[in-house]
């Protein structure tokens, strides 16, 4: 976390988790309550520029990525089958690292890397996570305006030029954990370098606060009173999103564990198991990643807390979860907006923290 010390309106605050299947916008206003604050759930980034490739496809014409880099999931995927429907690719640098960081993989997969479409005949598809003039144009005639304070939630890989991003991924995830971390410093005012997702986000919207999607999720479970009243002897918090599933070990903002894992990999049997070694300290690293997760880490000092811990459950899928424990967590009585409220919560913290330092 870098320090917010630059004036934030922490009263009005744009809050949007980004996950593979929706994107969950929250514009927070302390005005009035939480619950008659302006909320959508629409279609994520990805599965839009998939929608839009795909009607290419089906059309017979060639694409033309351009824009910036973005989530891949959806949109990779209907890439993909475009390319094997023998149709031309052309992307610019910048949105071609949408599907490999490294282009010349790109390259290897049939995508023509362009600085302009050499095709007047090719779909032009814009890439990038964040389009807040299209947000602002569809609730102008509401006559609600933006916030100036943006919070953004996206799961960033990291920058992976050879090997699989999902191992560097988790490898950021192990050494947050094995340094005491917290939820603390998964909130960024400026993200490191190699967190280039969020990095594309906040070149395109200076100022955006960054975080990623399952520290989001924790923190707004946290929003729950339920799920609050745990929290300081320690709890499994359990995203079940559209994509990948975490559980984590929480106590205060502390992150003593967790694992993450395909959500599609996953049924009701193995997520039971996979949070009970989590929870007693059993879960290995190998075993997630040898049933193709990502991976599985806990701190040598963390000793289990006693008895069946709290189980908090938050997330799109968490249907996948029924009966493993506190189901749905679900702040102000919204679960699909937990990872705005856990934006929302963690940026007026994080503020206030800041402010009494300078105080």
């Amino acid at each position: 976390m870098r320090s917010m010390s630059q004036m934030i309106d922490t009263h009005r605050i744009l809050a949007i988790d980004i996950g593979g299947g929706t994107q969950d916008i929250l514009l927070f206003d302390a005005a009035q309550p939480v619950e008659n604050c302006v909320q959508l759930i629409l279609p994520a980034p990805t599965v839009v520029v998939a929608g839009r490739i795909r009607r290419a496809t089906a059309a017979g014409q060639p694409i033309f990525l351009t824009g910036r880099l973005m989530g891949g999931g959806a949109c990779v995927s209907a890439l993909k089958r475009h390319l094997r429907a023998g149709l031309p690719a052309y992307a610019t640098p910048q949105a071609a690292l949408t599907v490999r960081d490294n282009l010349d993989e790109v390259r290897q997969l049939g995508v023509q890397i362009v600085e302009a479409c050499p095709d007047p005949a090719a779909v032009t598809v814009i890439t990038g996570d964040l389009d807040l003039a299209h947000l602002r144009a569809a609730l102008a005639p509401y006559d609600v305006d933006l916030p100036s304070t943006v919070a953004v939630a996206v799961q960033d890989h990291g920058q992976c030029l050879s090997g699989r991003n999902r191992v560097l991924r988790f490898h950021m995830w192990r050494d947050l954990v094995m340094a005491g971390g917290s939820l603390h410093d998964l909130v960024y005012v400026a993200p490191p370098p190699h967190l280039t997702r969020m990095r594309a986000i906040q070149e395109a919207y200076p100022g955006a606060i960054l975080m990623d999607t399952a520290a989001a999720a924790i923190w707004g479970a946290l929003e729950d009173p339920l799920v609050a009243a745990h929290s300081a002897e320690g709890l499994v918090v359990l995203n079940v999103g559209n994509q990948h599933i975490l559980g984590a070990l929480v106590q205060g903002t502390r992150i003593w564990g967790l694992f993450e894992h395909h959500t599609v990999l996953v049924d009701r049997a193995n997520l039971r198991e996979l949070v009970q070694a989590l929870a007693t300290a059993t879960l290995t690293d190998e075993a997630v990643l040898a049933a193709n997760g990502h991976g599985a880490t806990i701190h040598p000092e963390y000793r289990p807390w006693g008895g069946a811990p709290f189980v908090a459950v938050t997330g799109p899928r968490r249907a996948l979860a029924d009966g493993l424990g506190y189901y749905p967590a679900a702040p102000y009585g919204d679960m699909m907006l937990a990872g705005a409220f856990g934006l929302v919560a963690a940026v007026r913290q994080l503020s206030a923290a800041e402010s009494g330092k300078e105080a």
